[in-house]
């Protein structure tokens, strides 16, 4: 499945069912472009039905405060709409994919 943007009015919907990856970034963020070329190059390809979802905290504030999120990229695996797991800074594919699997 592709990596798609979504916003605070899909998000709730986005995430209810099944394992969601959810990335928090901004577009003047380097390691958010880092972090965005892995999940698009590494883990979408090796999880073909994986929801990847990418929210931009410019655009929605509210819902990066909801989640707590103080720095970017932040990852966050969600498992039936609730945050199971949460990664700050770039991470590495293995350990998303652990992450995951593990879900």
């Amino acid at each position: 499945m592709a990596v798609r943007n979504v916003d605070a009015a899909d998000f709730e919907s986005a995430t209810a069912k099944g394992v969601v990856l959810v990335d928090f970034w901004a577009t003047w963020c380097g390691p958010c472009r880092m972090q965005g070329a892995i999940l698009e190059e590494k883990i979408a390809p090796a999880h073909p039905g994986l929801e990847i979802l990418k929210v931009d905290v410019d655009r929605n504030q509210e819902l990066a405060a909801k989640f707590g999120v103080m720095s970017i990229p932040t990852l966050l695996v969600m498992k039936d709409g609730r945050a199971v797991r949460e990664f700050v800074g770039v991470t590495s594919p293995d350990e998303i994919m652990s992450a995951v699997q593990g879900a």
